[in-house]
């Protein structure tokens, strides 16, 4: 038996896995869009490097589009099997695609103007929205905690990781040789004591461990310190300064943490008499399918459901679809909050409003969690004084904050209690993924301090022999 690594390998995004048996069947775990790789981009996302019409079964952790965003492209180049995952994920995932397709489209289009400019042909994008559709009938839903017999050597089950809502660890058990198998892939770790989801499971005894390592060597600050850094930003942005606060913000996730926080504030009688807009399809969608699932909800928040029936409701709020009324709120001068995706203010409505809004003293970008080096957030957070927005440069002359408490990730604390059940001496090997590489070189040190034996950090397309 083998493991290859074909995404999420010394950098954080493009999750994709292989499980290789010695009978020739490939298990494929996540099929992840890599993102915010600069001009790699896209030619990382062009080759996966290996055959996808030689994939046996797909099974995937979560919804998010480094997870999931190159399943209509495996499909399109020749797959046509199962792809489970759990019935919030299939639930997530079908708009997920569908929106990824229709960015796809779009910036094909934006680049082939640039072509045809420079006399060169077109090129197509990497899939379609009809490409997207056509993964939707694979989706094959698995409860947590349920074992999925998948043939005669693979079965599996899911427990439940806390990373967004349907986020699971995948536990893939193999008969070869004539014994089993277990190998465990974290997907991506939530925090404990989350103000929303559960607390991430422990599990059975695994074999082999594919653990995540985001902030493998950092300490997140208070969770429950968001909702107060969040009005304090209001306060200063909105009602003393009399200007916009944009939050660039996930559309699935930390765009419901958000509202919950504000609806927490209103509850309380603290909440700020203005307006507050969603803008961005997307979160709107994810936001109604997130609200179908509360018994993925911890019990504090089910119980203030006794109470609240809409947690992620308040007054003030609105969700923006249409495109010309997003428009509309660059036009105008009176203070608001704006809730915006992408959340590492990279793509989406979010970039034309920090583009209107990055030269006024009075606003401010509020930034709330991971951003790649090579976005427009990350370059925000380091203090860039000009930056480039759509081909056009702009002085950085607004307010730029970030708020450090509110990733969905687990930090080194985290993510220790998350392999707290297992016993370093029966682990054969542990698998450093999706981080970037000196922070896996970092988590790797850890790893083996604490007794786990043959902690590997696998290169781009590295395959490993297990024993």
């Amino acid at each position: 038996m083998k493991i290859s690594f074909h995404g999420a390998a010394r950098m954080v995004t493009g999750s994709k896995h292989i499980i290789h048996l010695k009978n020739g069947k490939k298990v494929l775990l996540d099929c992840g869009l890599f993102q915010g790789m600069g001009e790699e981009t896209f030619k990382l996302n062009s080759s996966f490097g290996f055959a996808p019409d030689e994939i046996s079964y797909v099974i995937i952790s979560h919804a998010h589009i480094d997870h999931t965003g190159l399943l209509p492209k495996l499909v399109k180049e020749g797959y046509n099997g199962k792809i489970f995952c759990t019935p919030a994920t299939a639930d997530l995932t079908s708009i997920l695609l569908q929106d990824s397709a229709f960015i796809q489209e779009s910036d094909i289009a934006f680049v082939n103007k640039k072509r045809e400019k420079r006399g060169q042909p077109p090129i197509g994008p990497l899939y379609t929205v009809e490409d997207a559709k056509n993964v939707l009938p694979l989706l094959t839903k698995v409860p947590y905690n349920q074992v999925f017999q998948i043939d005669d050597d693979i079965s599996f089950h899911y427990t439940d990781t806390g990373h967004i809502l349907g986020s699971a660890a995948v536990h893939v058990t193999i008969k070869e040789d004539g014994k089993e198998t277990v190998i465990t892939f974290s997907g991506d770790v939530g925090r404990y004591r989350d103000v929303i989801l559960c607390s991430p499971e422990s599990f059975p005894h695994s074999d082999y461990i594919l653990i995540e390592s985001t902030y493998g060597d950092s300490f997140h600050e208070d969770y429950h310190n968001s909702k107060e850094d969040i009005y304090k930003h209001i306060v200063e942005t909105c009602v003393q300064e009399k200007g916009k606060l944009i939050i660039p913000a996930f559309s699935v996730g930390r765009t419901q943490e958000l509202l919950f926080a504000l609806n927490q504030l209103e509850l309380e009688g603290r909440l700020p008499n203005i307006p507050y807009y969603v803008d961005s399809p997307l979160s709107s969608k994810s936001t109604e399918i997130i609200k179908k699932h509360p018994e993925l909800f911890n019990k504090r928040v089910q119980r203030l459901m006794e109470i609240d029936k809409f947690p992620f409701d308040f007054k003030g709020l609105k969700f923006i679809e249409d495109v010309n009324e997003s428009k509309s709120l660059n036009s105008r001068k009176d203070p608001m909050v704006i809730i915006s995706a992408s959340g590492m203010a990279e793509a989406g409505r979010v970039k034309h409003h920090i583009a209107n809004n990055i030269e006024n003293t009075n606003c401010k970008v509020l930034l709330t969690g991971f951003c790649s080096p090579n976005t427009l957030g990350y370059r925000l957070l380091t203090g860039a004084k000009e930056v480039r927005i759509f081909s056009d440069f702009y002085k950085v002359k607004c307010k730029v904050a970030s708020i450090k408490s509110m990733s969905a990730h687990g930090d080194y604390d985290d993510l220790s209690q998350f392999l707290a059940c297992q016993n370093p001496d029966l682990v054969k090997g542990v698998f450093v993924v999706h981080g970037e590489y000196d922070v896996q070189v970092h988590f790797q040190s850890k790893l083996q301090k604490k007794g786990f034996k043959n902690v590997n950090v696998p290169a781009m397309h590295q395959t490993i022999q297990l024993d």
